[in-house]
């Protein structure tokens, strides 16, 4: 798998379906993946195998005797669902994971390396404006980094 990068926008219709950036679904190994709530009212889509990854991290490090455990676990893994693109390169995207993020029809499909995130645009836009000045704060943190 390639590097999943790129921000697209595309249309949830009206099954709650969403056609799925070509570039984006090339770099994919295979038909599958995994989505999931995610922090910031967006989705997180993973392969299997990042899913995998992922999750077993998360379940080796977190308890169940734990409360914060059980609340990562609770809105991670536990609402996560495999979905496949159909025929014409869409995913439908599951009702509950819909309303989590607020999805409508205009939506916002982010590559992020190695998971994919899918906003609602208007969400997206907001946390955008929201985030700015914590953003910039956040790069001078990074400026040890050269290229």
């Amino acid at each position: 798998m390639e590097l999943l990068t790129g921000e697209y926008r595309n249309t949830l219709d009206e099954k709650g379906r969403i056609l799925f950036p070509t570039r984006l679904r090339n770099e994919l190994t295979g038909n599958v993946l995994i989505l999931t709530q995610a922090l910031d009212r967006c989705l997180w889509l993973f392969t299997p195998e990042e899913w995998k990854n992922l999750s077993g991290k998360i379940m080796e490090s977190a308890s169940p005797f734990n409360a914060q455990a059980r609340l990562v676990l609770r809105r991670l893994i536990a609402p996560a669902q495999e979905v496949e693109f159909d025929k014409a390169g869409r995913l439908s995207i599951p009702q509950s994971l819909r309303e989590y993020a607020n999805l409508s029809k205009d939506c916002i499909v982010l590559g992020v390396n190695r998971y994919i995130e899918l906003w609602d645009s208007a969400e997206y836009k907001t946390y955008l404006e929201e985030t700015e000045a914590s953003f910039n704060e956040a790069t001078k943190e990074l400026s040890s980094i050269c290229f």
